[in-house]
């Protein structure tokens, strides 16, 4: 049994939830919001940040600069058809510029109240990990490969370093929802 592996499943729960917090918009312009989504280019989709440069040259606006001009328009029909963002690009032949629109009150509440689903999927995760890992001990135990005591331990163990991951959870979940009511 190998607990250093289950926190590494733990940590990379916690990263993988920190990864879709940072796509969450607040209502400042950040490349990760928009890097992940899917454009049609040369007949197949691609990821954004694959056929273009992102930047952020101010606090309210995205630049995003094509590698090959010529996907220009699929960029910012891409970017105008994704309704989940409510952006309107436009584009000057060169490069696609996004206004990010400030948040009203209702559209925060609605962010904060979906960022709950991703956390919940991030806590589930931890859950899964902390009953495979207690499930292979158990099975250890059975066939006597480690004592009741050892199995003790370990699940004392496991529960320790779940807790810990948890309050990571929270922690980077409150902060991002302070981070989208700042007004």
């Amino acid at each position: 049994m190998d607990l250093q592996s289950q926190k590494n499943k733990m940590q990379a729960a916690v990263d993988h939830l920190e990864d879709e917090l940072k796509k969450v918009r607040t209502g400042r312009a950040h490349p990760s919001i928009v890097e992940g989504l899917m454009v049609e280019v040369y007949g197949q989709m691609m990821p954004l940040n694959q056929v273009s440069n992102i930047t952020a040259p101010e606090p309210q606006l995205l630049q995003i600069t094509p590698f090959d001009p010529t996907n220009l328009q699929a960029i910012a029909t891409a970017i105008r058809n994704d309704q989940s963002m409510g952006l309107n690009p436009t584009d000057d032949g060169r490069v696609v510029r996004v206004p990010m629109p400030p948040l009203t009150e209702e559209r925060r509440r609605m962010i904060v109240k979906s960022l709950g689903d991703t956390v919940e999927e991030a806590r589930v995760s931890l859950r899964n990990i902390r009953h495979d890992a207690l499930k292979e001990a158990k099975r250890l135990k059975d066939s006597k490969e480690i004592t009741e005591d050892d199995y003790k331990r370990v699940d004392s163990q496991i529960t320790d370093a779940i807790t810990e991951y948890q309050s990571k959870i929270e922690s980077a979940h409150k902060a991002k929802e302070q981070e989208i009511m700042k007004v």
